[in-house]
């Protein structure tokens, strides 16, 4: 099983003492986004857990305590964008956030801190050149320090408009994405930053950009040296090339309050949910309740070879 943690909220920035308090504890309880009164248990023993992929874009809380991980494989995916507060209220200014991402990849190696570009947004202020300009400062930055770069461009969902309803922006036309798309990839030759698309329709391989996996199996597989027998994640759309896992997250959970966020679309929810959230508790927030219908969810390892290198993680 791999686990995500979490497409659907930033839990190293805000919820790390909780995931730390779920992984002393062995398991999680998860309430299924689409059935409120449908709550799962999810085994997280590292008998069954292949690694854990963690999205942010603020690990800092988390790095002092790394060595409580020391018997699971994963990797971080790393966001770190141009826009400032505009955009993104309340995460770090961009020279605090590649600090981190420096320290953090100092401390786990630049292959397992994923550098995330995404979502690419086009308006009058932060234009095409805007974006190439910031991205160059980024990956010279950044060399060294991660040797991938996943790069995505914003998707017009009706939440996403509504959200950035008084900032004028558009999808990137084809021609600013081909432009976009060749010049990161010969930044990144020149910095040693490998960069790939994420869940995009548009064919970027002929510019050097390959459509990429952000629950990557391969790199499961050299982190932790063995072998995997996974399928592609159905429940993501049809571009998008990540393998099965478990989302132990929740939706308008997360206070960074990102204005181009699919997973926040309730601000009022946000802030009632934030405040319910207990780090001793077994759910993200809130409680189970006896409406609630909790089931164990059976999970089992994805390994297929070489197992005999698990056992020097127990």
């Amino acid at each position: 099983m791999i686990v995500s943690a979490s497409r659907r909220t930033d839990i190293p920035a805000f919820f790390s003492s909780w995931l730390f308090n779920r992984i002393r504890q062995g398991f999680v309880y998860v309430r299924n986004p689409l059935n409120a009164h449908q709550v799962s248990k999810i085994d997280l023993s590292p008998r069954v857990v292949d690694c854990i992929v963690f999205w942010s874009k603020n690990p800092k809380r988390m790095i002092r305590r790394l060595r409580e991980l020391d018997r699971y494989y994963y990797y971080f995916q790393y966001t770190i964008n141009p826009y400032g507060q505009v955009l993104e209220p309340n995460v770090p200014a961009v020279e605090e956030s590649m600090s981190t991402f420096r320290d953090l990849s100092q401390q786990i190696g630049p292959r397992r801190v994923v550098w995330r570009y995404d979502p690419i947004i086009v308006s009058e202020k932060f234009s095409v050149d805007y974006h190439i300009r910031s991205f160059q400062k980024m990956a010279e930055r950044l060399s060294g320090k991660t040797g991938r770069c996943v790069v995505s461009f914003v998707d017009s969902y009706a939440k996403t408009r509504r959200n950035m309803r008084s900032i004028p922006y558009h999808e990137p036309t084809r021609e600013q994405t081909v432009e976009l798309a060749g010049r990161f990839a010969t930044i990144g030759l020149r910095t040693g930053i490998e960069v790939a698309s994420c869940a995009e329709k548009v064919e970027l391989g002929a510019l050097g950009i390959e459509h990429g996996k952000c629950i990557d199996e391969k790199l499961i597989e050299e982190i932790g040296g063995f072998e995997l027998k996974v399928a592609k994640d159905e429940s993501q759309r049809t571009e998008c090339g990540c393998v099965a896992s478990i989302d132990i997250g929740a939706y308008n959970s997360c206070p960074h309050a990102c204005l181009y966020c699919y997973a926040n679309y309730n601000h009022a929810l946000v802030r009632d949910n934030y405040a319910d959230h207990d780090p001793e508790g077994p759910l993200l927030f809130g409680n189970v309740s006896p409406q609630d219908r909790l089931t164990e969810r059976k999970v089992v390892s994805c390994r297929i070879a070489q197992r005999e290198l698990f056992s020097s993680k127990e």
